[in-house]
């Protein structure tokens, strides 16, 4: 008995270390081609980390007894990538009950152990932005994530301090799941604007009732508090300037006329994602400040994405519209250094051009420029090593580091990195899809398209 609870004590001691988010790491990258993005390219240099940040940039330098070193030659050394829609890494996409879900967060429900994590890693991803799916006018929050593999406790993936996120959604998906689906508005792209402008209007009130409750307890503290609403405080702090808005659209006309709505309600944080005619209205675009975040050439996969070009990102970024390249993919995310390198075929954009559409660009969008996005002193140590010149075909990563601690290593990883394995699970060499999986933002709702037709053919 005594011996059954010094291992059942071991086993759980040890599981507090594995569940704890690991300290930052210690190391020196040596002699690499180090692209900087906001500071040019140097040559034959070394990069410096000490508890997870950048602290020494430069030649020659000397790293303190105890840390890693990594040798760089003949490498480029970049900053890790970071996508700006994804869907990896949560345990649900769609909280597809309401036209309305402004008080559901995809935070609340990580998942560390998808594999699409360490896959990401593996195309030198660090950061990705968790998003609810696009059932909804107005979704659920999302979270902003650092991809540190190995943590089993579900904040260890949380960028700690991130700004909050959330999503919205125009045209078909919000239309077909509650218009065609439910036979509750909104049906059209009139509706929904309407389902926007009054959560827009029920985040005022409540508010203004709450702002109301403090002025009269000052003078009375047996003044009664409103009733708490998660939905409606979400959209007060939409409206506070506290959320930045995430919007999956496509159509002109309805990006301007979300931009109209925004206008009206003074709110200014906005990152329309997808966008896929944001070259028909990129100068208007960049005179309200809104962000855009794009594929490199997705496109006609339903009705209204079929009017698209591949120019989209330069002209985007030549209009002054802060631009960037997005995956929307558990697949593509490991290749957005290859979707990046497409807008020099189409448009010429510089070296430094496309790689800020996966680098600082993502990062201003989500909010965490100050933090990452470029390699200077003070920033994480989010660091992606490749090969050759990452806009190079040929590139392949060969380490990804996050907040100093290697994270994927293509020499030394073992063959299966799953945490999580079912040994029944076939894996196949390699894998053909029959289209492109951009209706990930759909994922948890065929379900209900099955249901109601079901419904639909019994009453009928």
């Amino acid at each position: 008995m005594k011996h059954m609870l010094f291992f059942m004590c071991l086993f759980f001691l040890s599981g507090i270390e594995l569940l704890a988010q690991p300290d930052p790491g210690n190391l020196l990258i040596r002699n690499g081609t180090v692209l900087t993005i906001t500071d040019g390219i140097r040559a034959n240099t070394d990069i410096l980390v000490e508890n997870g940040k950048i602290k020494r940039i430069g030649k020659n330098l000397r790293a303190p007894q105890g840390y890693q070193t990594i040798d760089a030659t003949g490498m480029h050394v970049m900053p890790g990538i970071i996508d700006a829609h994804s869907h990896i890494a949560i345990d649900a996409v769609n909280e597809a009950t309401n036209p309305v879900t402004a008080e559901v967060f995809v935070g609340d429900a990580l998942d560390p152990f998808d594999i699409s994590i360490y896959r990401a890693l593996a195309g030198g991803v660090t950061i990705s932005h968790a998003m609810h799916g696009s059932a909804n006018a107005i979704g659920g929050q999302c979270e902003t994530i650092k991809h540190h593999w190995g943590v089993w406790d579900p904040q260890g993936l949380v960028m700690e301090g991130a700004p909050r996120t959330i999503k919205f959604a125009l045209g078909e998906n919000p239309m077909r799941v509650h218009g065609e689906g439910y036979n509750k508005m909104p049906r059209t792209r009139m509706g929904v604007e309407q389902v926007i402008r009054e959560a827009f209007e029920e985040g005022k009130r409540y508010q203004a009732e709450w702002d109301a409750y403090d002025r009269k307890r000052m003078t009375n503290a047996k003044t009664v508090a409103p009733a708490f609403d998660l939905r409606k405080q979400t959209m007060a702090d939409i409206l506070n300037g506290e959320i930045i808005i995430h919007c999956h659209s496509y159509r002109a006309d309805e990006i301007l006329m979300l931009l109209d709505v925004l206008e009206d309600y003074g709110v200014d944080k906005i990152c329309f994602q997808h966008v896929n005619e944001g070259f028909k209205i990129a100068p208007e675009l960049a005179a309200y400040g809104a962000h855009a975040s794009v594929f490199s050439d997705w496109w006609a996969y339903k009705f209204e994405v079929y009017y698209s070009t591949a120019y989209n990102a330069t002209i985007l970024t030549r209009n002054g519209v802060v631009t960037s390249i997005n995956s929307d993919s558990g697949e593509l995310i490991r290749h957005l250094y290859h979707e990046a390198a497409k807008t020099q075929k189409y448009g010429g954009l510089t070296d430094d051009e496309a790689l800020a559409l996966i680098t600082i660009n993502p990062a201003i969008q989500l909010g965490i420029q100050d933090r990452v996005g470029s390699i200077e002193v003070g920033k994480d140590a989010d660091i992606a090593i490749f090969n050759d010149h990452p806009l190079s075909i040929y590139a392949i990563p060969q380490k990804t580091i996050v907040d100093g601690i290697v994270r994927f290593d293509i020499d030394s990883d073992p063959a299966d990195m799953r945490m999580d394995v079912d040994p029944e699970e076939e894996l196949p060499a390699f894998m053909l899809t029959d289209r492109h999986d951009h209706e990930s933002c759909m994922k948890d709702v065929e379900m209900i398209y099955g249901l109601n037709e079901l419904l639909f053919n019994h009453k009928h």
